[in-house]
């Protein structure tokens, strides 16, 4: 049996099906996306997630390990290789633990 799809309404009024508790409404999570930065290149639920925790350059990011980032709620397997290679790109990585 499959999950099944609630439609819901955010504050802003947009409609929008869910299956899950989670209350976050995918068109306003769209608008707010970045256009210019990392966190452009990374799911929703990873970008809060740093966003959460205070972090919104690559810059900090390289401040904490692979693990640390890992314990993040709303960071999955898939975000790692991401902002490895983003740092990467930027001459930076991870803090060794």
């Amino acid at each position: 049996m499959g999950s099944r799809r609630i439609l819901r309404t955010c504050n802003i009024g947009h409609k929008f099906y869910k299956s899950s508790d989670c209350p976050v409404c995918p068109i306003c999570e769209e608008v707010r996306k970045p256009m210019d930065n990392f966190l452009s290149f990374l799911v929703a639920p990873a970008r809060r997630a740093l966003e959460n925790n205070g972090i919104s350059t690559l810059e900090q990011v390289a401040g904490y390990s692979e693990i640390e980032i890992m314990r993040f709620h709303g960071i999955g397997k898939s975000t790692i290789p991401k902002l490895r290679k983003l740092l990467s790109e930027k001459g930076l990585c991870f803090r060794a633990m």
